[in-house]
């Protein structure tokens, strides 16, 4: 991978390089093995996330490099420079009409799709369930067995190169219409209720304990979040802006289906 991150890097500070051969076939190679999932544009290493951010060039070089072309699906029609993924049954993958996956994104086996979406440079795991009307933008990271459920919105990012995507941990569970963007970090077998926003600067508050702590960018590990509000003081008056409360823990005792309805029935969360 050294030569192509070479030709990426090169071509990215000096977009004439597109016009030869050899940096416009770095830019192709570079979205296939994203798409065969032998690169990814974030990845957990000795237990931290980092980003990759020539990948990132790569898919912006790629918008350059493809042409526009007119793509046909049964009655629908679609006019892009990006191809839907292909050969899903191959790739033991389950999308729904009319789900789309995008070339140059990478779904594992066992991944439903419902009439949702997947952006390129996007990495879902084996089991999860992206459910109708849900997205997972450029780049995001979704572990296994996650369930976006209906309208969720993951956020995407590729620009500024470099710049952490949003990253699902295993086991996660995103309520309905939630939204997760600016590469907030939500860790494993987190459960977000519905309408939770969450932003690089929303804070997320633990009310759990005799005293509130304060977290911001991250949720940590097993979870229980809910939508909220705090009262600001402006000049004209006093106002409630948005935050996320965390209400409690998924129990270790038991198993993650039954946690996850522990957690909904004890904590009234909405989904």
């Amino acid at each position: 991978m050294e030569n192509l991150r070479n030709a990426i890097e090169a071509a990215f500070d000096d977009r004439e390089l597109l016009k030869d051969d050899e940096h416009r076939t770095a830019v192709l190679d570079t979205i296939e093995a994203l798409d065969k999932g032998k690169l990814r544009v974030a990845e957990e290493k000795d237990g931290e996330w980092e980003s990759n951010a020539w990948v990132m060039k790569a898919i912006n070089l790629y918008f350059g490099v493809a042409e526009m072309e007119t793509v046909h699906s049964g009655p629908f029609e679609y006019h892009d420079k990006i191809p839907t993924k292909k050969n899903l049954a191959e790739a033991g993958v389950r999308v729904v009409p009319p789900g789309t996956v995008r070339y140059g994104s990478f779904v594992e086996p066992g991944v439903v799709v419902m009439p949702g979406y997947v952006n390129i440079g996007a990495r879902v795991g084996s089991g999860t369930m992206v459910d109708t009307w849900a997205t997972v933008g450029s780049g995001a990271q979704i572990g296994r067995n996650v369930h976006l459920a209906g309208g969720v919105g993951i956020g995407g990012v590729l620009e500024p190169p470099g710049a952490m995507p949003v990253v699902i941990e295993d086991g996660a569970f995103v309520g309905s219409r939630a939204i997760v963007v600016e590469g907030v970090h939500v860790e494993k077998e987190a459960v977000l209720g519905a309408n939770v926003v969450l932003t690089s600067s929303t804070q997320i508050i633990d009310v759990t304990g005799s005293e509130e702590v304060v977290h911001k960018g991250r949720v940590p590990a097993r979870s229980v979040v809910v939508a909220g509000t705090r009262t600001r003081e402006f000049p004209a008056g006093n106002y409630q802006l948005q935050t996320a409360l965390i209400i409690g823990k998924r129990r270790e005792s038991t198993d993650q289906k039954t946690s996850l309805n522990d957690a909904l029935r004890e904590f009234g969360v909405s989904v």
